[in-house]
Order: structure tokens, then C-alpha cells, then sequence
């Protein structure tokens, strides 16, 4: 899990096109913060409601997102986030600020880790999946809508404009940032974004479409320091886990 050091069915396949990303288009064609590489507090609007805190014994310590599915009660995080001891109990809160959950808070009733991650901490492996439980009949997706997740062989945004939301631990409002993500060996990708520093682990890496295209977490659970960050390369295991967490 990133350390604080100065002070986030069927499976979506797409393949996408080279070439850069206007930064205005990022994040569901939202004005995301500009210039790249800028870190600021991230506006409330209904897109960053999706994204919010995941709680365990009182305390905010991920991040997590809603993303579309069948039973509209999926978020995705990174596989460390929803593992080791006292990995129950755990709530998310979307849309999360200053201590106030304006949709609700849902609780975690099962999670999705993939093998490589659960048999070895594999940092390829660091993704995951989690229901969570309706209220008064209605699910999490129904009140804040859900991103669509793009996995899949061949799937890649790297060189592409993609922003990043999520929360610090040491702050109570989300951070985002865009920038041009960038290769790291053959199954990850990073972003330098100042900023992310613990707590942001789990954050979606959202493309112009409004798609989740990564997941803070990775090589060093996300990164040592808090202006570098990483996330797999959403692909065929990911792909294979989401659609075990759909069907599920």
C-alpha cells in the first residue's frame, strides 16, 4: 500500500487507438485538471461520485470505484486493499467528503481476489472485486451510476491521457490528477501524479470515454513515494475475474 510520505455478464473489451488524448476530454469528457501532471482537489460532480473511501474499523485507509455490472452492486480496487488481516468488516462510501457520506454507506458483502494475488502476492495480480449490499432495495449503481471496465488481451492505455481520483488518508476530500500514462515492464503502467500518497491505493485510471482502465496498485502496491503511482495492465486475468465477480 502506498506509503504517506508528504502529508486510491460480459467484460468490456476494447482495444484502444495510439495517439494522445485531448485533456479536456478525460474522465467522461469532464474538464479534468490541466496542465497534465497537476494535482488538485477533485470537484464534486456525479462522475467523481463513483469513486470514494473504503472503510475498515472507522477509518477510511483505499480507494474504490463503482463500475457497471448486471447486479449494479460492483466496485473495483486494488487486491491488497481487500486482503490480509481484518480484511472484513469492511464499508465503502461513495462521494465521500469531510466525514459526510451523501450516498450512503455500503457494506462489503464479497470479494473477488485472483489467484496470482492470493497465492503469492503477485504485484500483476493486484486487482480486485467487491459486491456490496443493497439498501432499502436499491444498489450502488442505481444512485451514483458505475464506469464501464475495458480489460481484456491486447488492452492497453498506455501513452493515452487517463485521470486518476482518489483519497488520501491524510485528506478528507478526493485528489485527481491526469497525465500520459507510461509503460513499466510488460504487464504495468505508471503516471507521475504528486500527491497520491496512502490511502490512494485502489483509485480507478479513468480514459476520455469514462472508462476504468487501471487500478492504483501494482509494482510496490502502488509505488513508494507519492508522485509516482502504478496500476496493472487490465488484461486477461482481470477480464476473467471481473467476470467471475458479474456472474458471482
Amino acid at each position: 500500500m502506498k506509503r504517506p510520505i508528504r502529508l486510491p455478464l460480459l467484460v468490456v473489451v476494447a482495444l484502444l487507438a495510439t495517439g494522445s488524448v485531448p485533456v479536456a476530454a478525460a474522465h467522461g469528457r469532464v474538464r479534468a485538471p490541466e496542465p497534465l501532471g497537476v494535482t488538485a482537489t477533485a470537484p464534486v460532480s456525479a462522475e467523481n461520485a463513483r469513486v470514494g473511501v473504503l472503510v475498515r474499523g472507522g477509518a477510511h485507509y483505499c480507494t474504490a470505484s463503482v463500475v457497471h455490472s448486471e447486479g449494479r452492486d460492483l466496485i473495483v480496487t486494488a487486491a491488497h486493499c481487500l486482503t490480509g488481516s481484518g480484511s472484513g468488516g469492511i464499508e465503502f462510501v461513495p462521494g465521500y467528503r469531510d466525514g459526510r457520506a451523501p450516498y450512503g454507506v455500503w457494506a462489503v458483502t464479497r470479494t473477488y481476489v485472483g489467484d496470482g494475488w492470493k497465492g503469492r502476492q503477485d504485484e500483476d495480480s493486484d486487482v480486485a472485486f467487491a459486491r456490496v449490499g443493497s439498501r432499502g432495495g436499491e444498489q450502488v449503481e442505481d444512485l451514483v451510476g458505475g464506469n464501464s471496465l475495458v480489460a481484456g488481451r491486447g488492452v492497453s492505455p498506455v501513452g493515452r491521457a487517463v485521470t486518476v481520483v482518489g483519497y488520501p488518508k491524510a485528506r478528507e476530500v478526493p485528489v485527481w490528477c491526469t497525465n500520459i500514462s507510461t509503460a513499466y515492464g510488460g504487464s504495468q503502467q505508471r503516471i507521475e501524479c504528486p500527491g497520491f500518497s496512502g490511502g490512494t491505493s485502489g483509485s480507478p485510471w479513468i480514459d476520455a470515454e469514462g472508462r476504468v482502465v487501471g487500478v492504483l496498485g501494482g509494482f510496490q502496491q502502488g509505488g513508494a513515494t507519492d508522485d509516482v503511482s502504478y496500476s496493472v495492465v487490465l488484461g486477461g486475468e482481470a477480464a476473467a475475474l471481473y467476470g467471475e465477480a458479474t456472474s458471482g
